[in-house]
């Protein structure tokens, strides 16, 4: 059953290449969704799947980030039976 989530990061998300290590990370679990900056300064996520082990992983990884981040606060919206049909995962402008 895939499980949709829509995901905030706040804290030293920006300019620290988050975006770019979330898409390697959801990449290599096989995720889809997309990640975006958003104009607050938080870091917007929405990522789906059928793999609920694979999702609790990246979700658990978000807490960690990039190198350079220092993230504060991961504020989870579990959609239900929403998956979008995501093709892949990408980073939004």
């Amino acid at each position: 059953m895939c499980k949709h989530y829509k995901i905030k990061v706040t804290g030293k998300v920006q300019g620290v290449w988050f975006r770019k290590y979330t898409l390697l990370k959801a990449l290599d679990l096989g995720l889809k969704g997309i990640v975006k900056n958003e104009s607050d300064g938080s870091v917007y996520i929405e990522v789906e799947s059928d793999n609920e082990e694979f999702l609790q992983s990246f979700i658990q990884w978000l807490y960690e980030g990039s190198p350079q981040s220092k993230p504060k606060e991961v504020i989870i919206l579990e959609e239900k039976n929403a998956c979008l049909g995501y093709k892949n995962f990408s980073i939004k402008k």
